[in-house]
């Protein structure tokens, strides 16, 4: 009755959902750009940090364009309350890491947390549900508990790239008896200029983590 009532849509083209799909139609899944840098060998993401942060993995899902169905995908998680597509693509990229050897050696999951003002505004944090679906995947604990945001700022997704090196403070750790000497993948929802990225990655490795590696839905 409920999904007669609300009948279940597409989180990226809206359209009434046909048994058996979920999450994403069949036609929105088929032009989903894929980067999947993990089983391209892709350096594409790894480029973007040379000389900035030492990398043992580090992948994309998706390809962001503005105006492109990822951009619609990524709203709708971020901004609409559909937690559900964080899931789905974890559980997608999740399903794919547990088969790579790589990242079999990684000891637990850490999402770029958002401050907890915002957290408490929306509800939730937009990277929980991808990355718990990779630490089942992988079977590593994910931990919120270790990277906090200090202080809110502007979206960083429109800012020029020269301010973004100013939001050095804005994260902070706690209980790095959790990471000390760990292998941490750090999961985000995209990488624009890896400004963020790399303020948490290298406060990790501050803390005591012995090695970073990165997953994302998208990269613009």
């Amino acid at each position: 009755m409920l999904n007669v009532l609300f009948p279940k849509v597409c989180g990226g083209c809206s359209n009434k959902l046909l048994k058996g799909e979920n999450t994403l139609c069949a036609s929105c899944i088929h032009s989903l750009p894929l980067l999947a840098h993990h089983k391209t060998a892709s350096t594409g993401m790894t480029a973007v940090f040379y000389g900035r942060v030492p990398l043992e993995q580090a992948t994309a899902l998706l390809r962001f364009t503005k105006k492109g169905i990822t951009q619609e995908l990524l709203h709708n998680l971020k901004y609409r309350g559909n937690e559900n597509i964080g899931v789905f693509f974890g559980k997608w990229l999740g399903a794919e890491l547990a088969q790579i050897q790589s990242y079999t050696t990684i000891d637990c999951i850490i999402p770029v947390p958002i401050h907890k003002l915002k957290k408490r505004k929306r509800g939730y944090n937009q990277v929980t549900g991808f990355g718990l679906e990779i630490s089942k995947a992988l079977q590593k604990p994910m931990f919120e508990d270790v990277l906090l945001k200090k202080y809110e700022t502007a979206s960083q997704v429109f800012k020029q790239r020269f301010t973004r090196f100013n939001n050095e403070e804005v994260f902070t750790v706690k209980n790095e008896e959790k990471i000390t000497g760990k292998h941490i993948l750090i999961v985000d929802d995209i990488i624009t200029t890896g400004a963020t990225l790399e303020n948490c990655a290298n406060k990790l490795l501050t803390a005591g983590a012995s090695k970073i590696s990165l997953a994302t839905i998208a990269m613009a």
